[in-house]
């Protein structure tokens, strides 16, 4: 039996219940979110200082660009946070369609920017938008709304459980040419997760997963860069000046760390052996400066807001609430896994963010707005 059917057996969605009074703020996300970016933001000027002198002749250009958009996602953050649920649910088809037309515009050549062959980016005057990260939150959002919908009927396999499959499925297409394959990976994951809680059978999500493996041998091994990525991870030593390098630059950046590291700017890592020490891999030039017990901190911080989402989660009496703080906390979650999966060597060289932490607009914004929609609902609690 699903959550919806268990907590709200006799409640239909209706807009009382969404209108729901206030109970009180609760700022424990916020104070956290604002933690791991501040760590952010000093470990992406410390990354990249030498890197941003050397390319633009200003060891603050990333960091001044990250600030710019810290204002944009704390803006943000603060407005999501005070919407009610009833405004928050009506945004869940606006951000989705936004999202599909930004995946479709990224692919036509006169408009998307393409970077190493990728094409994830739309350039907004000085600015870059990538327009998958917004997918994250139009798919928790859109799931949000249709469990709380039509979860009662999630365990038919052609009625309730392939729709939205069908609606994510489009998006993690568009996704995958461009190509970005974590990321498609990160929605996928947060998509069945939902589901299943949901109520969606098991019996169900195998036939899926069954499903996606001929697909996935495909992407991978059959495409000759993913194939070679994927054979260096077992071995990263068989190619160490070339798929191996980065994730044997980041071994040596927390080997060299130790308990306490070398201290915050003293990293040798990040001086052209690491590469883009500010991006993906910036916990590793973090373990190196502020060695196991810095690291193990930003873990333990990661860790204890997707334990606050959750439960926050399961302390929404509204069923498109509890769906949301809970697809949230899984995207974080999920993030947060996989990078810290890759910088140890435990996953794959995949191009996925910290959340938080790493240089990036647009998951800074798309991180900062999941705090203020964990926020939101954790303000529409019922009463103690």
């Amino acid at each position: 039996m699903s959550w919806v059917d268990q907590q709200t057996m006799s409640l239909r969605w209706s807009d009382a219940a969404v209108a729901e009074r206030p109970r009180r703020g609760d700022h424990t996300i916020l104070l956290l979110t604002l933690l791991l970016v501040a760590i952010g933001l000093g470990m992406i000027y410390s990354a990249s200082g030498v890197l941003a002198d050397k390319r633009f002749g200003a060891p603050s250009y990333f960091l001044e660009r990250q600030l710019l958009w810290c204002a944009v996602g704390l803006v943000a953050l603060l407005v999501v946070a005070r919407c009610d649920l009833a405004t928050l649910r009506r945004w869940a088809g606006p951000v989705l369609l936004l999202s599909l037309l930004g995946l479709v515009l990224v692919l036509l050549p006169s408009i998307g920017v393409a970077v190493k062959g990728a094409r994830r980016w739309l350039r907004i005057g000085a600015l870059t938008l990538q327009p998958s990260e917004v997918v994250k939150l139009g798919v928790v959002l859109y799931l949000a709304h249709y469990l709380a919908k039509k979860g009662d009927r999630i365990d038919d396999f052609w009625r309730g459980f392939v729709p939205p499959l069908v609606v994510v499925g489009l998006l993690i297409a568009l996704i995958v040419i461009e190509p970005d394959m974590g990321t498609a990976a990160v929605i996928g994951l947060v998509t069945l997760g939902l589901l299943f809680v949901g109520g969606a059978r098991l019996s169900h999500l195998l036939v899926i997963a069954v499903t996606a493996l001929p697909i996935l041998y495909l992407l991978l091994m059959r495409v000759a860069y993913r194939r070679q990525r994927l054979l260096s991870f077992w071995d990263p030593w068989s190619d160490p000046t070339g798929t191996g390098f980065q994730v044997i630059q980041s071994f040596l950046a927390l080997g060299r760390g130790g308990p306490f590291g070398v201290g915050l700017g003293e990293g040798r890592q990040k001086l052209f052996y690491l590469p883009e020490p500010h991006t993906d891999f910036v916990l590793a030039a973090l373990g190196e400066e502020l060695g196991f017990v810095g690291t193990a901190m930003v873990i333990l911080l990661l860790g204890a807001f997707v334990a606050k989402g959750f439960s926050i989660a399961l302390e929404a009496s509204d069923p498109f609430a509890h769906y949301m703080a809970l697809g949230v906390s899984l995207l974080i979650g999920f993030h947060a896994l996989i990078n810290v999966g890759v910088i140890t060597g435990l996953l794959p060289t995949k191009g996925l963010t910290l959340p938080f932490l790493s240089y990036g607009g647009s998951s800074l914004v798309v991180s900062m707005v999941g705090a203020g929609l964990l926020m939101a609902v954790a303000r529409h609690r019922p009463p103690i």
